[in-house]
């Protein structure tokens, strides 16, 4: 059933889109790892079966959905994890952790939701936490034109929406510290969020656009 969803959503993008993707060479060869994304439009949690297509991939997803039985059904057969965004979710951390350990790759938008002004929010601390805590590598990968706005207008005419999925070379985090944890989460965060908006129009990167971690990113590449 997976394999007849995931080609549904591809056939569904290629007609509402044409998608550039870049970077492949900066994945890991293994299963694994984290893709950490910026979240723009509704067209972003399926990006990840377009891109990723031949990935044994997970996805939390807000809990709210939850309650719509396709979705419930969707989130069954493509491997979704239903996640309460605003507490901590110890049952949903576990199931990562094991689903990882089985060398499956998570693909989550730190932001938790997705930009409804068309710019970046600040990153929450799960996946920072996680991911320092269990070693686990990250790779950044920006999603460039798939604002709503941008993709319904061009539905309305019958246009495909031009999009870019850039895979940024792949990192680790430092262990946490015994001393000082809330601030080298936050550090860990917007180190994970920085080098998504280094890939990223300026206009987008919203709460990241002056950032001093963004900064020194953004002239290492100059």
């Amino acid at each position: 059933m997976k394999t007849i969803i995931v080609f549904v959503i591809r056939v569904v993008i290629k007609l509402v889109a044409r998608v550039r993707v870049t970077g492949y060479e900066n994945l890991p060869k293994e299963g694994g790892f984290v893709i950490a994304v910026n979240h723009l439009g509704f067209l972003d949690a399926p990006m990840a079966y377009y891109g990723l297509n031949d990935w044994n991939l997970f996805i939390p997803v807000a809990e709210k959905w939850e309650d719509y039985a396709i979705l419930r059904w969707l989130g069954k057969h493509l491997n979704a994890i239903f996640v309460n965004r605003f507490s901590p979710d110890l049952k949903a951390m576990r199931e990562m952790i094991k689903r990882m350990e089985q060398g499956q790759t998570l693909v989550i938008a730190p932001e938790g939701t997705r930009a409804r002004d068309e710019k970046m929010a600040q990153g929450k601390p799960g996946v920072a936490y996680l991911a320092s805590k269990m070693g686990w590598t990250i790779v950044p990968v920006a999603i460039v034109g798939s604002e709503d706005r941008i993709v319904i207008g061009n539905l309305k005419k019958f246009r495909r929406t031009p999009i870019r999925l850039i895979a940024g070379k792949s990192f680790t985090l430092p262990p946490f510290p015994k001393e000082n944890r809330d601030e080298k989460l936050q550090e860990y965060t917007d180190e994970i969020m920085c080098r998504i908006a280094a890939m990223i129009p300026e206009y987008n990167r919203g709460y990241y656009a002056d950032h001093p971690r963004l900064k020194e990113l953004l002239a290492e590449q100059a």
